[in-house]
């Protein structure tokens, strides 16, 4: 019998440590169970982890391929990594900025470092990203200015202290499973309770005592109406304002009256006075999507985080927690050169641009000084060749059809695990190892890094992230990795070395280290030290800013993009659902199946004439898609709501970003609806 294996889930950024025991007989993990020794989730696992972990519903790449007479067609490694390197060294011989390479949250550290240590370091481009930036980007930026540096500063022991549990334009119910047990185990405590801040009705909400439902989009109206009411009920926690923050006066300044605001909002001021209530207690307050992608989600996280420094909820027990969706957004934030470098060093600092380069051995002015313009950004700059490791830009890009015809006209190298939309149009398609196949590290939510461990051999056909990086990079720019199978843990212990003395420093964890604690969170700069809550210590605070103080903002509510109209007259939002993550690629059995649209039924009654056997055709001014309709009444009227991961969804979203963080704003544009064409199936990717 195979002998149980510890390793770390990958389905979402909780970080529950699970164990897995490969199968006696054939190929894949016979069993998966939650790790009782693994201190982030102490036995406890969801069963979609453990399903997705154990039993995928995606199409499996066995083999390379090439495409050929417009063909994709089965071939060796050999002809595969040289037809890569052919259309890469082509790109890059044009211009360093011709080559576009985008990573993802589905990485193990390792690979993360590794990609963008190729893709800055030896392509030097400025068009490197990762999917992350589509989810995660405006809570990194907000928490960069309000503190000086990434990621939150709470932790999951600061679930059980809370009084209040604020939940913003968050699902954790869906989302976060594990975690949102121990929020609404929490939550039954005398006195405690969960306060949801979402348009529509969640599964949270269904959950939770309060549920506070303003207009879509209005989010930074309705932070700023409270805090308006704490200031003019006088409940701002003036000692912390004044020993440990900065912008107070000019916040005040830029404040509407509480009224005004929750006008602006939609909500009522009994909404206003809950929530400010709220904050009045000791409160965690956590957000995710519905916040970060809006052309204002820097500026709502801002607002957010204003809200707990002016009740003095920065401290053990509350905070700002923004809720991270890939398994290892985080460490693509601390590990991958895509926003910052390794252990958040100022990508635009001479400094760490030379000690980056010192140690990759590389000129520093192959160096690009800007993090570029983002995923939505550098498909619009039309490159000549794109990189895609563990990403599904097809389906996962808002203006999907856009995105698409940007990838069709360029060289696509696509390496994944799972046949998707984009190893569909690619060029040349590299298998790639998963779960349970792959040997690193990776980092939740909380800033814990915990080991990656395989429970089988590699199969025949499929290679490691890793080595399929290592193998073209040293191909294209010989002497950047050591090896071509590198040892994971080398690079490892590269990445940390890197981190030391940073705002980020993990130079204190190694693999003996996780070997023998199975979970150590970040910072650790010795291997006796591990993060606890970030810029406390002894009843003080100190942060990585130009004053030492964290920063209070002044974010007005703007109008929406694109607000519904005459021609357009609903409003469409998006949404995780349950089995959909990631694009749906290990849910789905390489179809998308039915596009399915939660719709109020008296909207569905205003449309009546327009509905065709439980269909109806729902378009905007980018496309157009049919979806059978789920009358729902937990959905507002005039609004349609789509799961963000099945990839018809994104032809019909906005490509308009936040300024300071580059994330889409996929949450509101303006739809409508009309009867399905005669004959047409549902929609699909296709």
């Amino acid at each position: 019998m195979s002998d149980w294996v510890p390793t770390t889930c990958m389905r979402c950024a909780v970080g529950c440590g699970h164990m897995h025991r490969g199968a006696d007989v054939g190929y894949g993990i016979d069993v998966a169970r939650g790790d009782a020794a693994h201190p982030v989730n102490q036995g406890l696992a969801c069963a979609r982890g453990l399903r997705e972990s154990k039993d995928p519903d995606g199409e499996w790449l066995t083999r390379p391929m090439v495409r050929s007479d417009g063909d994709l067609r089965q071939t060796t490694w050999d002809v595969a990594i040289a037809h890569a390197i052919e259309g890469l060294r082509e790109a890059h011989e044009a211009d360093s900025d011709s080559v576009a390479v985008l990573g993802s949250g589905q990485q193990t550290n390792e690979a993360a470092y590794a990609l963008g240590k190729l893709a800055r370091g030896g392509f030097g481009t400025r068009h490197y990203d990762a999917n992350t930036t589509l989810c995660m980007a405006s809570a990194v930026t907000a928490y960069y200015q309000a503190f000086g540096s990434d990621a939150p500063p709470c932790t999951y022991g600061d679930i059980d202290e809370a009084d209040r549990h604020v939940v913003w334009g968050a699902n954790p119910a869906v989302a976060h499973p594990v975690m949102f047990r121990w929020i609404r185990q929490a939550a039954d405590e005398d006195g405690v309770e969960i306060v949801v801040v979402d348009p529509v009705r969640s599964e949270t909400a269904e959950n939770a005592e309060r549920h506070v439902a303003p207009d879509p989009g209005k989010d930074l109206a309705l932070a700023r109406a409270i805090l308006a009411r704490i200031v003019e009920t006088d409940r701002v926690d003036t000692a912390f304002v004044e020993s440990a923050t900065d912008g107070f006066e000019d916040l005040l300044a830029s404040l509407p009256s509480a009224a005004e605001a929750a006008a602006d909002a939609g909500v009522e001021m009994d909404a206003v006075d809950l929530l400010a209530d709220a904050l009045d207690q000791q409160a965690l307050v956590y957000w995710g999507m519905g916040v970060n992608q809006h052309v204002q989600g820097t500026e709502t996280a801002r607002a957010l985080i204003d809200l707990t420094l002016a009740t003095g909820n920065l401290r053990p027990g509350g905070g700002p927690f923004s809720l991270t969706g890939q398994a290892n957004s985080m460490g693509t934030r601390i590990c991958s050169s895509k926003g910052s470098w390794p252990g958040q060093r100022p990508f635009a600092d001479p400094d760490h641009r030379r000690t980056v380069a010192e140690a990759w051995d590389v000129p520093v002015d192959r160096l690009p000084d800007d993090p570029g313009p983002g995923p939505v950004g550098m498909l619009e700059d039309g490159p000549d060749a794109v990189w895609t490791v563990a990403t599904n830009p097809v389906a996962g890009m808002p203006e999907a059809d856009s995105a698409r015809q940007a990838l069709e006209d360029a060289f696509v190298v696509a390496q994944d695990a799972f046949h998707t939309e984009t190893t569909a149009v690619a060029d040349v398609v590299l298998p790639a190892a998963t779960w349970g196949e792959s040997e690193g590290t990776t980092t939740n939510m909380e800033r814990t890094i915990s080991r990656v461990r395989p429970a089988m051999e590699v199969p025949s056909g499929v290679r490691p992230d890793i080595d399929i990086i290592a193998t073209i990079g040293n191909r294209l720019f010989p002497g950047l990795f050591g090896s071509t199978s590198p040892d994971p843990e080398a690079v490892f212990d590269e990445f940390t070395a890197l981190t030391e003395g940073t705002v980020a420093d993990c130079s204190g964890i190694t693999y003996d280290r996780l070997e023998a604690e199975h979970a150590v969170r970040w910072p650790a700069s010795d291997t006796d030290s591990s993060g606890s809550y970030r810029y406390y210590d002894d009843e003080s605070w100190a942060f990585p800013t130009a004053s030492g103080r964290a920063q209070f903002s002044t974010g007005r509510q703007e109008p929406l993009p694109e607000p519904a109209g005459e021609e357009y007259p609903l409003t469409l939002t998006t949404a995780r659902e349950a089995d959909g993550y990631n694009t749906g690629v290990r849910s789905r059995d390489g179809a998308a199946g039915v596009l399915v649209a939660r719709i109020h039924p008296d909207t569905v009654a205003a449309h009546s004439e327009r509905v065709v056997d439980d269909h109806i055709e729902i378009a905007s001014r980018r496309g157009t898609v049919t979806a059978r309709i789920d009358a729902d009444e937990g959905v507002p009227t005039g609004m349609i709501w789509l799961p963000i991961h099945h990839p018809a969804t994104n032809r019909l979203t906005l490509s308009d970003r936040d300024p300071q963080s580059k994330e889409p704003h996929f949450k509101q544009c303006a739809v409508k609806l009309a009867a399905p064409e005669a004959d047409l199936p549902p929609a699909t990717a296709d």
